[in-house]
């Protein structure tokens, strides 16, 4: 093994982390932030889109020993809970079991945990408010912004995990160099809150709260202090976009005749609305997601490799898994960074470009679906069918969340089992006797296919 100086531009979510990582592996490592240091900055306001966090990010947190750690601050919510428009509740199970869960966490108390576990890890240390201005992928020369005025400092290994809008990413598209893609949804997200309520949650904190409203929706997030994160996800434009509802007036009065629970739960509704800012909604792909220079190798994490839409909760998960895969790549070259980079980013990509896919067809599930008929049938199919083929046929929504298959590979399995279904008449009745039925010809299907 061979012990290199590393620089990790951001101390985000995946900054950090695989700052642990690579300690772990007696390498030193230089985090680079622009923001003040988030243990004792505020967070900024509207801005946390609280973490779902499940088996994909346990397991890379169990793996540096940091899984009891994060989890004791995890609210477990075990499935949605949907919200009518006239306010009649219907509760859906993630797990067919109904015993898993995913895990609501605040992203900022999340930051702060991974940050003090990597600077509590020998040869680690932080510098906070320098903004890259400038990067050379030839040289390993970055330029930062700095409250004392620009620096300059070089490094032969460079490692960008400054987000969806990264820096270094930018200054990597060059004739030769990464290849960007940006889709921007026409749709923006908006931060609101449901206070605690006499000192007790105002809703159900096992759950993951939805208002689908068809070409919109809100969700709710539980938060230890017994709060509510509520993210609006809106068109920008059109009937009962952001545009349209550009006062605290018409919106308070189109979100009271749409969201009505909700809205005599939320006493800061017009305060939160007017000054918290417009999200956007990006999705990001890049190829390849590193380069060599005479004198630098520079890679990709997270989202500065892969920004997705939040809609399958996979965004902190997937660039955890980052860390994991890089770890490995560097463990099989013996820590030679160009050649592990190189691996690992041609390993990722299938399985980072799949779940993008996947998060922007969730988004239309759940705005628009997860409340008719023909959804929730399905859903009582898969659950019937997993009670009664354990481990041999699995929901598409279980694979994502509760396992470490792949992404890539869960697209593949889901089109097998698919098949297999689609090729034994349901009929309209979902009795007992015909699920079973249904059940052991799919089995026998999945048997022979080697799903």
């Amino acid at each position: 093994m061979r012990s290199e100086e590393v620089t990790v531009v951001g101390a985000g979510l995946v900054g950090c982390l695989a700052a642990c990582y690579l300690a772990r592996r007696g390498h030193r490592v230089v985090l680079y932030e622009r923001r003040p240091d988030p243990r004792s900055a505020a967070p900024e306001r509207g801005r946390s889109i609280n973490l779902a966090v499940s088996e994909r990010g346990i397991d890379a947190l169990r793996r540096i020993g940091l899984d009891r750690t994060v989890l004791e601050a995890a609210l477990p919510m075990s499935g949605r809970m949907m919200h009518a428009p006239d306010g009649t509740l219907g509760f859906q199970s993630y797990s067919a079991t109904g015993e898993r869960a995913i895990n609501s966490i605040s992203r900022s108390d999340l930051n702060r945990t991974l940050l003090d576990a990597a600077l509590a890890m020998p040869g680690v240390r932080a510098v906070f408010e320098h903004r890259l201005t400038g990067y050379d992928a030839g040289s390993g020369r970055m330029d930062f912004d700095t409250p004392g005025g620009p620096v300059t400092r070089t490094a032969t290994v460079v490692l960008a995990a400054d987000g969806a809008h990264s820096a270094v990413r930018e200054r990597l598209r060059f004739p030769g160099g990464v290849e960007v893609t940006q889709d921007q949804l026409d749709y923006g997200y908006k931060e609101l809150t449901i206070p605690a309520r006499d000192g007790d949650f105002a809703l159900d904190p096992g759950a993951l709260h939805i208002w689908p409203r068809g070409r919109a929706m809100m969700i709710a997030l539980p938060n230890p202090d017994r709060s509510f994160t509520c993210t609006l996800f809106w068109p920008r434009t059109g009937p009962g976009g952001f545009e349209e509802l550009d006062t605290a007036e018409r919106f308070e009065e189109f979100f009271a005749a749409r969201y009505a629970d909700a809205h005599a739960l939320m006493p800061d509704l017009a305060d939160d609305y007017a000054h918290n800012p417009i999200g956007r909604l990006v999705t990001v792909r890049a190829r390849p997601w590193h380069v060599r220079g005479a004198g630098a190798a520079t890679g990709l994490l997270g989202d500065a490799a892969h920004a997705i839409v939040p809609f399958y909760g996979q965004g902190a998960n997937c660039g955890f898994e980052d860390c994991v895969e890089l770890d490995r790549c560097l463990e099989e070259t013996g820590d030679d960074f160009p050649a592990a980079l190189a691996l690992y980013g041609n390993r990722r990509k299938e399985h980072a470009d799949t779940i993008a896919e996947l998060a922007l067809e969730n988004f239309v599930e759940m705005r628009d679906k997860v409340a008719s008929r023909s959804f929730l049938l399905r859903k009582r199919l898969e659950h019937g069918l997993e009670r009664l083929l354990p481990g041999r046929y699995v929901s598409r929504y279980e694979l994502v969340s509760f396992s470490t298959v792949p992404y890539a590979d869960v697209r593949r399995r889901i089109a097998r089992q698919n098949r297999a279904v689609a090729a034994v008449a349901l009929g309209a009745a979902l009795g007992v006797p015909v699920v079973a039925a249904v059940a052991a010809r799919v089995s026998r299907r999945l048997r022979r296919g080697g799903a």
